[in-house]
C-alpha cells in the first residue's frame, strides 16, 4: 500500500459523492430527522452501503474497460432499448439539476434574509454553473480540489449545527445499528424509501465509470488493473464515509431539536426570538413538517441567526458542488449513448435551460413551500429512474465478456 499512490487516485470518487450531498439529501435527512427522529439512520447506512457497492462496480467497469457505462451500453444493446435508458437517464439528471437549482435559489434568499427573491436564485445559478465551466479550463485536478473545499465547507456547516444541538449519542448509535421502526406508520415508511431514492443517484454511476478514466492504467497488464480497481475502491469508501458523516449530522440535529414538536411550539420560540419568518408556523397542533427552507428558520429560531446563516453557506455549497456533477453525467451519457460530442457549453445551456424552466415558473408564481414540495416529488422520481442504471451495472460487470478475468461471480 503506497499512500502517494492514493493520492494520485485520489478525486474521482470525492466528484461523485458530491451527489450523496446534494440538496435532494439534505431535504430527505432532515425530513427523516423530523418525522421519525433517531428510527431510520439504519436505513441511510445500508443506502449508502449499497451505493458504495454499486459504485464500486461502476468504477470498475470503466478501469477494466476503458468505457465508461453508457459507452458500454452503445456497444451492448439493440437501438431501442438504448434510446429507453439514454431517455431515462436523461430525465434522472433534469431532475437532479432541478434540486439543485431550487436548494441553491432558497440558500440566496435565506442568506440574503429575503432581499433576493427566490426566481432570482434561480436566475444566479444559471450564471454561476458558467463560472464552473470556466474553472474546468484549468484541469480535472484543479476542478477535484475546489470540490474537496466545498465539501470541507459542508462538513463545518452542519457539523457546527451538530455541535450546536447536541444529539443524545445513545440515540444515534441505536439507529445507526438496530433495524427497528417502533411506532411508525405511512409517513415514515415513505421517508424510508425516500431516503434509498434521495441516496442512491442513477445518473451517477455513469459519472463515476467515466471519472476513472482521467487516470492512466496500462490495461493490458492485470497486475496495474487490480491496483487501479483497489486504490479508486478505498477512495470511494473515504469519500462516501465523509458523506455518510455529513449526512448523520443533518438528520440527528433535525431528530434531537425538532421531532415531535407541534407547529404551536415552534411559532412560540420564533414569536421569542423575534423572527420574520414565525408566520410561517400557524399556532396549532399540528406536527411540525420541514423543509430546506423551514429547517433553516427553525434553527435560526431555536439557536440563534448563526445557526439559519450556517445552515444556508451548507446548503449553498452542497446545490454548488452537484451543478458541476449534473453537467459532467449529461455530457458522458450524450456522448456515450448517441456519440454527439457538444461542447460542454452548449450541454450546460440545454440541460440547465430544461430544468430551470419550470423551476424558474414555481419561484415566480408560487410559494417556497411548492418549491421544496418539488424536491420530494423529485426524490421519488429518482427512486423510479434507478433500475434504468441498476440493470445496465450488475449485467455488464458479470459478463466475462466484458470484464475478462476481472467478472463478478454473481
Amino acid at each position: 500500500f503506497s499512500f502517494r499512490k492514493l493520492w494520485a487516485f485520489t478525486g474521482p470518487g470525492f466528484l461523485m459523492s458530491i451527489a450523496y450531498l446534494d440538496p435532494g439529501n439534505i431535504e430527505s435527512d432532515l425530513q427523516s430527522g423530523a418525522v421519525a427522529g433517531f428510527k431510520l439512520l439504519w436505513v441511510l447506512m445500508l443506502a449508502t452501503s449499497i451505493g458504495l457497492l454499486l459504485q464500486r462496480l461502476a468504477a470498475r467497469l470503466g478501469v477494466v474497460t476503458g468505457l465508461h457505462l453508457a459507452e458500454v451500453c452503445n456497444r451492448q444493446y439493440q437501438k431501442v432499448p438504448r434510446i429507453i435508458l439514454w431517455l431515462m437517464v436523461e430525465l434522472a439528471i433534469i431532475g437532479s439539476d432541478m434540486q439543485e437549482v431550487i436548494g441553491s435559489a432558497i440558500a440566496i434568499n435565506l442568506l440574503s434574509v429575503g432581499k433576493i427573491p427566490l426566481w432570482g436564485g434561480v436566475l444566479i445559478t444559471i450564471a454561476d454553473t458558467f463560472m464552473f465551466l470556466f474553472l474546468d479550463k484549468y484541469g480535472l485536478r484543479k476542478l477535484e480540489a475546489f470540490f474537496g473545499f466545498l465539501i470541507t465547507i459542508m462538513a463545518l456547516t452542519f457539523g457546527y449545527e451538530y455541535v450546536t444541538v447536541k444529539p443524545n449519542q445513545e440515540k444515534l448509535l441505536k439507529g445507526l445499528f438496530i433495524p427497528y421502526c417502533q411506532n411508525c406508520g405511512t409517513t415514515q415508511l415513505e421517508q424510508a424509501v425516500g431516503i434509498v431514492g434521495a441516496v442512491i443517484m442513477p445518473h451517477n454511476m455513469y459519472l463515476h465509470s467515466a471519472l476513472v478514466k482521467s487516470r492512466q492504467v496500462n490495461r493490458a497488464n492485470k497486475k496495474e488493473v487490480q491496483e487501479a480497481n483497489k486504490y479508486f475502491f478505498i477512495e470511494s469508501c473515504i469519500a462516501l464515509f465523509v458523506s455518510f458523516i455529513i449526512n448523520i449530522f443533518v438528520v440527528t440535529v433535525f431528530a434531537e431539536a425538532f421531532f415531535e414538536k407541534t407547529n404551536a411550539d415552534v411559532n412560540e420560540v420564533c414569536m421569542n426570538a423575534s423572527s420574520p419568518h414565525s408566520s410561517l408556523f400557524p399556532n396549532n397542533n399540528q406536527t411540525l413538517e420541514v423543509d430546506i427552507y423551514k429547517g433553516g428558520v427553525v434553527l435560526g429560531c431555536y439557536f440563534g441567526p448563526a445557526a439559519l446563516y450556517i445552515w444556508a453557506i451548507g446548503i449553498l455549497a452542497a446545490g454548488q458542488s452537484s451543478t458541476m456533477t449534473g453537467t459532467y453525467s449529461g455530457q458522458f451519457v450524450m456522448e456515450g449513448f448517441l456519440n454527439l460530442r457538444w461542447s460542454r457549453f452548449a450541454r450546460v445551456l440545454l440541460t440547465r435551460s430544461i430544468a430551470v424552466t419550470p423551476t424558474l415558473f414555481v419561484a415566480i408564481f408560487q410559494d417556497v413551500e411548492h418549491l421544496t414540495g418539488m424536491n420530494d416529488f423529485l426524490n421519488v422520481l429518482m427512486s423510479l429512474q434507478l433500475p434504468f442504471a441498476l440493470i445496465p451495472v450488475l449485467t455488464f460487470t458479470s459478463l466475462p465478456s466484458v470484464m475478462n478475468d476481472f467478472a463478478n461471480g454473481l
